[in-house]
């Protein structure tokens, strides 16, 4: 049987689809009526590979009822498409080409196929999103309070009163949805047991790194990002690098690895020897934050509470 892929590029009011390497493309309505075109249209069409850029939650919809057909979707990093598109030369954006863009990646690089995140996690994703938003936004005023006149402040001052309150009642409809799950709460506690896991941390693993204790070590890390990346070319040995990912994932593990170089008896004993070796400090709280993933993997993996004197390993 032949092989094709579909790249979809998914926006607010249509879906823009091509198929490689017959070339095929067609438009439908991102509408009910217009996922039901899409999901028998791919069924004749009988794709290996179906590509969606992650935009936000826009695609989610789409990818859950692809999947629900029983068609091989995956969600793919944007920054990796649009890299790949500058690769081969593909310099113009429309929605049309970039659903060519999509299947073209999708044929050329075959991205591994993984599980949806289930509507649970879903939602607590966004509500962790929109945690996000209001963070920056305090963050934001904050510094504008600083600055602003005098007549200003009492306006700006209300608003970071008004934010302060909303972002309370976010954290408590959070720490609801974890509670009223046993199994996102025996998940939680568990993660929470490790010095540096805090509730922001623990939910952030729970909705939006489903995969973790899943993987190997290795997996994991290149999952969030936290992997080195070689850079030689000949003789030249470049600086390893970290990147790529998900990067809201490993935002949040950056602040969790700087409270357990403090708190984490281990973790802190692993940074002071790296410190003591000569590496920079971006570079010991990077290895930090890799070996701090690697060690909740293991106890995702086997179930385990944080243990000071256990050796953890994936």
């Amino acid at each position: 049987m032949s092989t094709c892929f579909v790249g979809v590029d998914v926006a607010k009011h249509h879906l823009d689809v091509a198929v490689r390497p017959s070339a095929a493309a067609w438009r439908v309505p991102n509408d009910g009526a217009g996922l039901v075109l899409l999901v028998e249209r791919l069924r004749t069409v009988r794709p290996t590979l179906v590509v969606l850029e992650a935009t936000g939650g826009l695609e989610m919809p789409v990818a859950g009822a692809l999947a629900t057909a029983g068609l091989p979707v995956v969600i793919v990093n944007p920054r990796q498409v649009r890299d790949f598109a500058k690769a081969t030369g593909k310099l113009a954006k429309t929605d049309a080409l970039d659903a060519h863009v999509l299947a073209q990646f999708a044929e050329a690089v075959r991205p591994a196929i993984r599980p949806l995140p289930k509507p649970a996690a879903q939602a607590l994703s966004a509500l962790l999103a929109r945690r996000r938003q209001l963070v920056e936004m305090l963050t934001a005023e904050h510094n504008r309070l600083g600055t602003a006149t005098r007549h200003l402040r009492a306006d700006i001052q209300a608003h970071v009163t008004w934010l302060e309150r909303r972002l309370a009642r976010l954290d408590d409809e959070l720490a609801t949805t974890i509670r009223e799950s046993p199994v996102w709460r025996e998940k939680d506690d568990l993660l929470q047991s490790m010095p540096g896991v805090g509730r922001v941390l623990a939910m952030t693993l729970l909705a939006n790194l489903p995969e973790l204790g899943m993987l190997d070590h290795k997996q994991i890390a290149a999952l969030v990002g936290v992997a080195p990346r070689n850079r030689d070319s000949g003789l030249h040995r470049g600086k390893r690098t970290v990147g790529g990912g998900r990067a809201p994932v490993r935002a949040v593990l950056y602040m969790g690895t700087l409270a357990a170089v403090r708190h984490n008896a281990a973790l802190k004993a692993f940074y002071h020897r790296l410190r003591a070796a000569g590496k920079a400090t971006k570079v010991a709280l990077t290895a930090c934050m890799r070996k701090m993933l690697t060690m909740l993997n293991a106890m995702m993996k086997h179930g385990l509470r944080w243990q000071p004197l256990a050796v953890h390993a994936a």
